[in-house]
């Protein structure tokens, strides 16, 4: 018997409560922040208009890492892989050393120190695992 021509793929879940109400949340605050940027007066404005911003991002990539990393432990998924963790380490790197003498450098040594930390635990758990 051939399979169904429409309908989602049978092995796929729907997304949890939890994942819609995300998504449904930062879509609700892109919209009353975008509201409040053109209603809102002047700088009070302008930081609404940020704010949408900000909010329309995190519903982005929350988007997309729900439809990258289907399923339970989406966080343990993430914090396993070390290409992220790299990334991440590489760009809190390169931050530290761009911000030589000025008064924040403190902040992202201390993110390089992490990063450096997260990358080591993907890798270790990305080896016990097998993946």
């Amino acid at each position: 018997m051939a399979p169904q021509a429409w309908g989602p793929p049978p092995d796929r879940r729907s997304w949890s409560g939890r994942r819609k109400k995300l998504l449904l949340g930062l879509g609700i605050a892109v919209v009353l922040t975008g509201v409040g940027a053109f209603t809102l007066p002047d700088e009070f404005g302008v930081l609404s208009g940020f704010a949408a911003a900000v909010c329309g991002l995190l519903l982005v990539a929350a988007t997309v890492v729900f439809i990258a990393i289907p399923g339970p432990d989406t966080l343990g998924r993430l914090l396993r892989m070390p290409p992220l963790a790299g990334s991440v380490l590489v760009v809190a790197v390169l931050l530290a050393l761009s911000d030589a003498g000025e008064s924040l450098r403190w902040v992202w040594i201390l993110a390089s120190v992490a990063a450096a930390a997260w990358t080591a635990f993907a890798v270790w758990g990305s080896r016990r695992s097998g993946g």
